[in-house]
């Protein structure tokens, strides 16, 4: 039996699909379905029933899951411990954040590091989903929602303001009971930061929604509404905040990491660099406020 077959079969398992499986693997659906097969050639026993138009895992195949599942830990612990002996501060450093936030914030400040430590390589991953620390998919993760797994080593890194923004020139000719909106999409639909500005609507209605807060910032500016931003996406963009007079909605973020990797050099190293260089506001100052006149 080889742990490669045992480790394709494991991703699809957990995903459900071969397409999720390859995708979460780095490789061909049809790797994962060969692997499989060579998985149930070696062991003589079926995994999967391939009868339906979706496959499905056997008995036999749900109890080796499990099994695969507790290897491809243990795996993953081995190497972060490796990881972890080594010294110096050289090699790759994988951190993942929201696309917004990881452009506006991280970006500008990690540019930085690169002087201070020229043998560090940082790979920056702005993606909406949570990357698997457990899994090596990444080193480090900002998140704006509490780590509740006992394994990570959570940082409040900074706050983020969130506030009602639009063009000054949409608020001045528009009567705030004719307020078009713009919502989140996607996998901020449920968000704080939505549930906020839904808070806000009344009676007035969506007019646009983006998963991407960078599109609903621009749609904000060419005055198709107000949007619930970040104050650090709004820097240098004609947005003022449309209710001055309202509190704005606070979210914590947090450095995230394996417990196993909190003492790596180079992990420690860009820990740091990001605790001392990023401001608690995320070195934004929000824009002037929009004022009705009297």
């Amino acid at each position: 039996m080889e742990w490669d077959d045992l480790r394709h079969f494991a991703a699809f398992a957990e995903k459900g699909s071969l397409l999720a499986a390859a995708r979460q693997l780095g490789v061909e659906h049809a790797t994962i379905s060969r692997r499989i097969e060579a998985l149930e050639a070696s062991l003589k026993v079926k995994l999967v029933d391939r009868r339906g138009r979706r496959l499905a895992l056997t008995p036999e195949g749900e109890r080796i899951a499990v099994v695969a599942r507790g290897m491809e830990v243990e795996s993953h612990a081995v190497r972060r411990i490796a990881d972890a002996a080594q010294a110096g501060l050289t090699g790759d450093v994988t951190i993942t954040a929201p696309p917004a936030l990881a452009a506006h914030v991280l970006a500008p400040h990690l540019a930085r590091l690169g002087a201070a430590h020229p043998n560090l390589t940082v790979r920056i991953l702005g993606e909406a989903r949570h990357a698997s620390l457990e899994r090596r998919e990444a080193d480090l993760a900002i998140r704006l929602s509490y780590p509740e797994d006992p394994e990570l080593v959570r940082v409040k890194l900074m706050e983020i303001a969130f506030r009602p923004y639009a063009n000054p020139a949409y608020l001045s000719r528009t009567k705030r009971e004719d307020w078009i909106f713009i919502a989140s999409d996607g996998d901020v639909r449920t968000s704080p930061q939505q549930k906020a500005l839904d808070a806000l609507v009344g009676n007035g209605h969506y007019g646009f929604s983006s998963s991407d807060v960078s599109i609903q910032a621009n749609l904000a500016v060419g005055s198709a509404g107000v949007a619930m931003l970040p104050d650090f996406i709004v820097q240098g963009l004609p947005l003022t905040n449309a209710l001055p007079d309202a509190s704005p909605l606070i979210r914590d973020v947090f450095l995230v990491m394996h417990g196993d990797m909190q003492h790596t050099p180079r992990i420690r190293a860009v820990v740091d660099h990001l605790r001392q260089s990023i401001p608690r506001d995320g070195q934004t100052q929000p824009p002037p406020a929009h004022r009705p006149a009297s």
